[in-house]
Parts: structure tokens; C-alpha cells; sequence
């Protein structure tokens, strides 16, 4: 059996740029999904200004950029009842944007298997062990794959940290409805967060007919989030919606001697924040980093501390927006409230607007 230097579970942002910076550091990589790309993923779609330094080191700012996507200029906070507080987001070549990720991730993975990545797609893994010489036999099936590393990049429920049983047992507090429909007239280039008393929705044009629609609520009133937004929007009843949950989750250490685990299947954060991509792509860099550094033969358990200091690092500072955001969804009333508020403190908001849009420090 051949031996692969590292098998990537998981062809999101986080799992193609993982493979894609693991080939670039000239390792011998496999990329497993089990989709058929493009496909939709339940998303927010939008992609953070941090995310831009990222995507240029991996080479493809100007494909990005040249796909169709909707322009931000602005976000809106409706409360309920109607109360609006508008505040601007950066501009320039590397403004907020909003994109499709069936655009998104089938050029990130088209980017690594460019870069020499094999990419297996509508691939399962069925069960993973390691090997007398203590490298990781992964059964897809077909046939028996050997890494040295193995990375799980394969989302908030994933195979592989339940295969290792380090996946933590999950919540269904709340349960996320999206889907892309008609753009409305005159919607303009903002994104929309938008408390009901049913829990939230989030809104955002992703090109120029397509708008992307989210609701976030508890088990119990998503039912009358989904009425609201047929009738708000003209959806019809039959409309077709992707769902996910739990929409949060403990977090499970990134470094292991020879596992990592990138992405949502990590650390899961609150969409609201639409910062989930930028940890994505992030924290694949980071991880390709430090497996490259470990098996171009630097001390291992200097490089997974190295690598876990700066992957808490992308947090730092960041997650009690995270979590004040989730008692908002939880409490759409108080988030009303606080809404009201801040139309007399707008200041408030724009600290924590800039606070989300701007690039963590690096370590």
C-alpha cells in the first residue's frame, strides 16, 4: 500500500486550502469529499475582508474576485418592530462581498487539484485506524489509503472526530433554514440581519438576481420563521430549503500528533458574524504549515504548540462577539432592544462592524 503524506477529509474552504498549501509545501497530498462539487452548502455566503490576504497567498484573489458575487457597501440591523440602524462597511478591492459557495469552494478546489492534489469526490470513509508503523490506514471502500496526517475538515458533524471519538455531543438550540431566491427591486448592496420574535434572518445578494436568504431559530418557531418569509418574499410553500444544525458546538483541540482537525470541525462559530470562512481558510493555512514543518522533519511538539497558539490567535479578542451575538438570536426581544439603543449609540455597532471585518493579528 502507498503512502500519501497527508489525507484531507473534506473539500470545503477549509479542506482545499489545506491541500492546496500542503502541495505548494511539495507534500504528497489527497483530498476526500464526499459531494459531487459545485454543490450549495447551507451559508451565509459571505466572505469577510480578512479572507482576502489569504486567498491572495494562495493565488487566486483576481479568480475570486472574477466570479459573480454581490458587492457590500453596508449592513442593516432591523429590530422588531422595524427599527433600522445602518452602518457602512469597508470598501475597495478588499470589501465585504457576498458569493455563492457552489462558485467558492469549486474554485478553491479546483485551485489544489492545480496544484497537484488528488481529489477523490462522492467518497465516504467508512473506518480510519492506524498502522504498525503508526501512520493512518482510512477504508473508502474501494480500496485502503495510507497518510502519514490526517486532517478532519469535514464540518461541525464530523466523521473523523467521531471515528476518533472526540466529536462533542451536539445541541439543537436553534435550527438554520437557507436558501437562494429572486433578488427584490431595489434591494441594494447590503446585507440585511433582521430580528423576528421568532428568532432572526439574514439576507445578502450574491449576485444580480440571486439574494440569499437565512432564518435561525429555535426548533419550535422555525416553522413560523419559514411562514414569515413566504410571505414576506413571495416564496411559495413548496419552496426548497437546506437545513443544518447544531449551529454550535465545544470546540475540539486543532493539534494532535499526527491529526489536525481546520474548519468547522474545530471550532464551530456563530454565523451571524459571517466569520466562518476567513477561520476556514485561516486555519488550513496555519495547519499546512505546521504538517509541512513536521514532515520536512522540525520537532513536532514545538510546531503543534507553535500551531495552536496561532490558531487560538484568530480568536483572540473575537469570541465573546460570538457570544453575544448568540444571545441575541436566543433573545430576538433583548437584541430589539439593544437595536433601539444603538440608534442613538451607533458607535456601538460600528466598533463591533470594524471589530469582525478587520484581519486578526497573525502569529
Amino acid at each position: 500500500m502507498e503512502v500519501v503524506d497527508a489525507v484531507i477529509v473534506g473539500a470545503g474552504p477549509a479542506g482545499s486550502t489545506c491541500a492546496a498549501f500542503c502541495a505548494q509545501a511539495g507534500l504528497r497530498t489527497l483530498l476526500l469529499e464526499r459531494e459531487k462539487f459545485p454543490r450549495e452548502k447551507v451559508c451565509g455566503d459571505c466572505l469577510n475582508p480578512s479572507c482576502w490576504p489569504v486567498l491572495r497567498r494562495l493565488g487566486i484573489f483576481e479568480r475570486v474576485r472574477a466570479l459573480p458575487h454581490g458587492n457590500l457597501d453596508a449592513v442593516e440591523f432591523i429590530a422588531i418592530g422595524g427599527r433600522k440602524v445602518h452602518v457602512d462597511l469597508p470598501q475597495g478591492d478588499e470589501s465585504e462581498i457576498a458569493i455563492k459557495r457552489s462558485f467558492f469552494d469549486y474554485l478553491l478546489m479546483l485551485r489544489a487539484k492545480g496544484l497537484g492534489v488528488d481529489v477523490r469526490e462522492a467518497t465516504t470513509i467508512s473506518a480510519i485506524e492506524k498502522t504498525a508503523s503508526n501512520n493512518w490506514k482510512i477504508d473508502i471502500g474501494a480500496e485502503m489509503i495510507e497518510a502519514r496526517i490526517l486532517i478532519g475538515a469535514d464540518g461541525r458533524n464530523s466523521t473523523i472526530a467521531r471515528l476518533c471519538n472526540l466529536l462533542p455531543r451536539p445541541t439543537r438550540e436553534r435550527i438554520a433554514l437557507q436558501s437562494h431566491i429572486p433578488l427584490p427591486k431595489d434591494f441594494g448592496n447590503r446585507v440585511v440581519l433582521q430580528f423576528l420574535p421568532e428568532g432572526y434572518s439574514g439576507q445578502a445578494p450574491v449576485n444580480e438576481r440571486e439574494l440569499n436568504l437565512c432564518l435561525v431559530g429555535l426548533p419550535a418557531s422555525i416553522s413560523s420563521l419559514r411562514r414569515w418569509a413566504e410571505k414576506n418574499f413571495g416564496i411559495a410553500p413548496e419552496h426548497e430549503w437546506r437545513t443544518i444544525t447544531p449551529l454550535t458546538r465545544a470546540a475540539i483541540s486543532p493539534g494532535h500528533e499526527d491529526l489536525f482537525f481546520i474548519g468547522d470541525a474545530a471550532r464551530v462559530v456563530e454565523p451571524f458574524t459571517g466569520e466562518g470562512i476567513y477561520y476556514a481558510l485561516r486555519g488550513a493555512e496555519l495547519a499546512a504549515d505546521a504538517i509541512a514543518n513536521i514532515l520536512h522533519g522540525r520537532d513536532r511538539q514545538s510546531t503543534l504548540r507553535q500551531f495552536e497558539r496561532a490558531h487560538a490567535a484568530m480568536y483572540r479578542g473575537r469570541l465573546w462577539i460570538n457570544q453575544l451575538t448568540r444571545t441575541a438570536v436566543l433573545s430576538p426581544r433583548f437584541a430589539s432592544f439593544v437595536l433601539q439603543a444603538a440608534r442613538f449609540q451607533p458607535s456601538i455597532l460600528r466598533l463591533l462592524t470594524r471589530k469582525i471585518t478587520t484581519t486578526p493579528p497573525q502569529s
